[in-house]
């Protein structure tokens, strides 16, 4: 059965709001100045103010929850495919990036 209400409060650590941050610094650099995504420009630049003007808890709506599960997951596949093709250190810097944001997908945003 379907949930009639969701909850999108979520509470990160130092840590994971730190990598969040830098995650959606990263993809609003990718997305500058093109006028097609102009609504994940938005959302991410309005996630990424949330979680650094509050504390406890992060409040995002289901748009912006949308789009950075769907970002994180996206990265997560690029990683894992960077993973094999590449030697030791590179493998490892990939690795640990990886499980972080795994992490975060399983602990906050699980469906």
């Amino acid at each position: 059965m379907k949930k009639l209400f969701t909850n999108y409060n979520f509470e990160f650590s130092n840590n994971e709001r730190k990598l969040l941050s830098t995650f959606c610094k990263q993809t609003l650099k990718q997305i500058e100045g093109d006028n097609k995504f102009f609504a994940e420009n938005k959302a991410f630049s309005s996630i990424l103010s949330k979680l650094q003007n509050s504390y406890d808890t992060v409040k995002l709506t289901k748009d912006e929850k949308t789009r950075l599960v769907h970002q994180l997951k996206q990265n997560t596949e690029f990683l894992e495919k960077k993973m094999k093709k590449s030697w030791f250190i590179k493998k490892w810097i990939y690795k640990s990036l990886n499980n972080q944001y795994k992490g975060i997908l399983d602990n906050h945003f699980r469906d």
